[in-house]
């Protein structure tokens, strides 16, 4: 099954809002209940969520 999911681009990363926006509209367009290929894109977002977001180390 083909889906036209984003990825991000190797040499522009994405902010934590920007990632955070895509994770509330897959929600959204899931209705509250995810398929097995919606959990692998939240997965991957959330994965791309965390490395965006600032931590106490790189906020110093």
């Amino acid at each position: 099954m083909l889906h036209s999911m984003s990825t991000p681009e190797p040499n522009s990363p994405r902010t934590a809002a920007e990632v955070n926006e895509e994770i509330r509209a897959l929600w959204f367009r899931a209705g509250g209940t995810l398929s097995m290929d919606e959990r692998r894109e939240y997965q991957r977002l959330v994965l791309e969520w965390a490395v965006a977001s600032p931590s106490p180390e790189r906020a110093a």
